[in-house]
């Protein structure tokens, strides 16, 4: 679980923000605004992508780094760190197989995998040079790299790779300590790892739990990132800007002026947890069509079981979401949010010439759009039916029996008499 705490790092953090750091290392040309949209291009498009939370942990079914006792900054979990940091040598997880996972999120009509490489408890999933605390450890009783299954599953299957990487560790001893700066050295060395062990990588996930980028010494790590994957996209949690923001357990404002993803679970808890309570369809699809709505992604995420297996109810929900999306994707993927605003139970994306209308609660048979500055040439309703469309004084009004009103989403694609993108974003009024 990441909990994104608007605090300032104290003990350790706060002795590395005052200790002098190297400069970073020399860099590329700055990226034009042209070549910035290039390389966010495919992510933007994808618009829905699969998290992915799991470790040893999971034989207690209990939250992933959050649990350990003491864990990052002093967090009082419930399992002792002395039993926390063993369970990788009873974690065996023979029934996990990559490609199985990288199917569900293709049938979810996912298209980005972020997988949690190493969380706050410092547990790496991956076969780290740099320490024993990881699940290729002759300690334990699995000894396979999970990254790189994983990665190698993806690249195969065509499905976008990203890692997420916890700068905070409750496991390392020189995290928040005096020797704070070997630590980061050691940071640095595993995301160095990460990046030039497992082919292409998409995205790094950053998780720093509010630190500056001195913490982090982020201007370096970041002129490394991208001398090592210089088309790589990072989020906001290393103390810079990053490429996105990442708004969490929560669907994003509308903005059209920095790209967003929000991270939501699929049930309460990020890692697995027996019988816990999971969404039901109308919210898994209201979340993500809110989010595209908004002009933001949704990075859904499941936690799969200690056997190494997603939960069949979890793979069930993600399927029935792939099923609505291989008929409505159109109104998802590739789309941009607005022009009108998320509320009253409506939200629009759009494409080219047309703006797709989601009407996620009726409010009678019909709806009133404001004026827009382009012509509505047609309106089609995407989920079967009809529609009426009456324009008068500019404002638009859409009628739908109730009968052709959809209990999830009623679709209405509005073909317009030019580029929807030239719409400056308004709202319903109320």
């Amino acid at each position: 679980m990441r909990i994104q705490l608007c605090i300032t790092l104290v003990a350790g953090l706060v002795i590395a923000q005052q200790l002098p750091l190297a400069a970073a290392e020399p860099t590329s040309p700055p990226e034009s605004n042209e070549q910035r949209i290039a390389r966010m291009k495919w992510w933007q498009e994808a618009r829905f992508g699969m998290f992915i939370h799991w470790g040893p942990v999971s034989l207690k079914g209990t939250e992933i780094g959050w649990s350990r006792n003491p864990g990052p900054n002093g967090h009082r979990g419930n399992i002792p760190a002395a039993e926390y940091d063993n369970l990788y040598k009873k974690f065996n997880p023979t029934k996990f197989n990559s490609k199985e996972w990288v199917a569900t999120a293709k049938a979810a009509g996912m298209k980005y995998l972020v997988f949690t490489t190493k969380h706050h408890d410092g547990f790496c999933e991956f076969d780290s040079k740099l320490t024993d605390y990881k699940i290729t450890s002759p300690q334990s009783p699995f000894g396979r790299d999970v990254v790189k299954e994983l990665a190698d599953a993806c690249h195969e299957a065509g499905i976008r790779f990203g890692v997420y990487y916890s700068q905070p560790d409750s496991h390392h001893p020189d995290y928040r300590s005096t020797n704070h700066t070997r630590f980061i050295k050691y940071l640095h060395g595993q995301v160095s790892e990460l990046l030039s062990n497992y082919g292409q990588v998409d995205v790094i996930w950053f998780d720093g739990l509010g630190g500056s980028a001195n913490a982090w010494d982020a201007p370096r790590l970041f002129a490394l990132i991208k001398k090592l994957q210089p088309n790589i996209i990072i989020n906001d949690r290393c103390g810079l800007p990053g490429d996105f923001g990442s708004p969490e357990q929560t669907v994003g404002a509308f903005q059209m002026d920095r790209p967003w993803e929000s991270c939501i679970t699929i049930c309460n808890q990020w890692a697995w947890k027996p019988n816990d309570g999971m969404k039901s369809l109308k919210q898994c699809l209201h979340t993500l069509i809110t989010c595209a709505g908004g002009n933001g992604n949704l990075l859904f995420n499941v936690g799969p079981m200690p056997t190494g297996e997603i939960e069949p109810r979890q793979v069930e929900r993600l399927k029935q979401m792939g099923q609505w999306l291989e008929k409505y994707g159109e109104s998802i993927y590739s789309t941009r949010g607005g022009p009108i605003k998320p509320g009253k139970g409506i939200v629009s994306t759009h494409k080219g010439d047309t703006v797709y209308l989601h009407v996620l609660q009726w409010p009678g048979d019909s709806i009133v759009l404001p004026a827009l500055p382009k012509k509505v040439l047609s309106a089609t309703l995407l989920t079967g039916g009809d529609v009426k469309l009456a324009q008068v004084d500019g404002k638009i009004t859409l009628t739908v029996a109730k009968a052709d009103q959809q209990e999830i989403d009623t679709i209405i694609s509005l073909k317009l008499d030019g580029a929807a993108e030239d719409i400056a974003p308004m709202s319903i009024s109320k």
